[in-house]
């Protein structure tokens, strides 16, 4: 595994900076969901997980309670997981439709995943002191990504992130609104909007299988 890539990773499991966080996920991996009752929890922040080559950059907002908080791994192990990998598979980005946990043989083609914020938030509601406390965690494995061409966002959250993060180091300026599928150029990289693969999300309606399996083709051809 890369270096710079293995070092990031030290750093972020051994972080403890916010002690709200801190608080919260412990006590999640203490009080585990029933039906995880006996697993033994991760209960460390989360770092990215893919190629490292990858030209197409894929950013969420912090691990679920039960999924990468349980796991180790980002987007693994819950129904937003669920989703979004059968989108991906569908859309020839990954080798299988599921995210179950770290040894079910997952691999991603061309693409990463990583977050915003490394830990899980109350109410899935971080403050802007826990995303700045992360921010360098954030654009240490942005950089080290130099292939990336193309960035999608899942979620508004993530999506203003990205855009604070080119804005201070980039000097990009301008107005950005949230939306499913806008599309902004940000130097030498596309940033494309869209919704969260969250269970409310799909079972609103709000997103679906072919609406995002078009966004992740859409990507592809960009990149």
């Amino acid at each position: 595994m890369n270096k710079q890539f293995l070092s990031l990773k030290k750093k972020v499991h051994s972080c403890k900076k916010c002690p709200r966080l801190f608080k919260f996920r412990n006590k999640i991996s203490s009080q585990k969901r029933k039906s995880y009752q006996n697993e033994v929890y991760w209960n460390k922040p989360v770092t990215g997980f893919g190629d490292l080559n990858a030209k197409l950059i894929l950013i969420g907002l912090a691990p679920a309670a039960h999924g990468a908080t349980r796991t180790g791994r980002v987007f693994t192990g819950d129904k937003s997981a669920d989703f979004l990998f059968k989108c991906l598979f569908k859309s020839g980005l990954s080798n299988q439709p599921n995210s179950d946990h770290i040894q079910d043989g997952l691999k991603l083609k061309n693409t990463f995943i990583t977050l915003a914020l490394r830990c899980v938030p109350p109410q899935d509601k971080p403050n802007p002191l826990e995303l700045k406390n992360c921010s360098n965690f954030f654009k240490e494995e942005l950089d080290m990504l130099k292939n990336k061409k193309v960035i999608i966002t899942l979620g508004k959250i993530a999506f203003d992130t990205c855009i604070k993060f080119f804005k201070e180091n980039y000097g990009i300026t301008g107005s950005f609104k949230f939306g499913h599928g806008v599309k902004y150029k940000m130097n030498d990289i596309v940033l494309l909007g869209c919704y969260h693969p969250s269970p409310r999300n799909v079972n609103t309606k709000r997103i679906d299988i072919p609406k995002m399996v078009s966004l992740f083709k859409k990507a592809k051809k960009l990149g």
